[in-house]
């Protein structure tokens, strides 16, 4: 049985997959505790309520979302190499059982549904990743690598909802490869023909 800090990042990395497979509603404090090995009521104090552990989830999500961006930045100067890590990784993670889909997108399907401190920091998470797409699509377009139909921003949000379709995509067809035909295309778009 794990203890302390290792215990709440057990429940995290549990309630994480247990979204992934299920949803917000799909799990219950008893399906983690089963899982960790812990008593339910363990669960209880890392996590008083069910809110909490999503809320604090998705927080600990945008974290890692923040370093991930700051290592594609630092890794890769051109905008197209931008794009393409950003996809890489979601290509790297399909089929990944835990984090095959993002958890954000996933967890606003069911906005009407979740408690609204769990909904403010979906919805920050959105915008972080729309002013980032928009950033990288921007630079793009004034270095003459996009060319973009519409302004920056309406463009991020347009790629942003093809990737988590394309994600859709892969479940609803059993077919991994499928990501990479919708975003090849996706990027096709975008990309300035020389």
């Amino acid at each position: 049985m794990p203890a302390g800090a290792d215990t709440a990042d057990a429940i995290l990395r549990c309630a994480r997959s247990l979204i992934v497979a299920g949803g917000y509603n799909g799990f219950s404090y008893a399906d983690i505790a089963d899982a960790v090995g812990i008593r339910k009521a363990s669960v209880h104090h890392h996590f008083s309520t069910k809110a909490v552990l999503v809320r604090i989830l998705v927080q600990r999500y945008r974290a890692e979302f923040d370093a991930g961006v700051a290592e594609i930045e630092r890794h890769f100067p051109d905008p197209a190499d931008r794009l393409r890590a950003y996809l890489g990784y979601w290509q790297d993670c399909i089929g990944e059982p835990s984090s095959s889909f993002c958890v954000c997108a996933l967890l606003s399907t069911e906005i009407p549904l979740l408690p609204a401190e769990v909904v403010v920091e979906l919805k920050g998470h959105f915008q972080t990743l729309s002013a980032w797409l928009a950033s990288v699509l921007q630079a793009g377009a004034d270095h003459g690598t996009f060319t973009l139909s519409a302004d920056a921003h309406t463009e991020a949000e347009a790629f942003m909802a093809t990737v988590h379709g394309a994600m859709l995509s892969v479940r609803a067809y059993g077919d991994p490869g499928i990501f990479t035909t919708i975003t090849d295309a996706l990027t096709a778009r975008v990309a300035t023909q020389h």
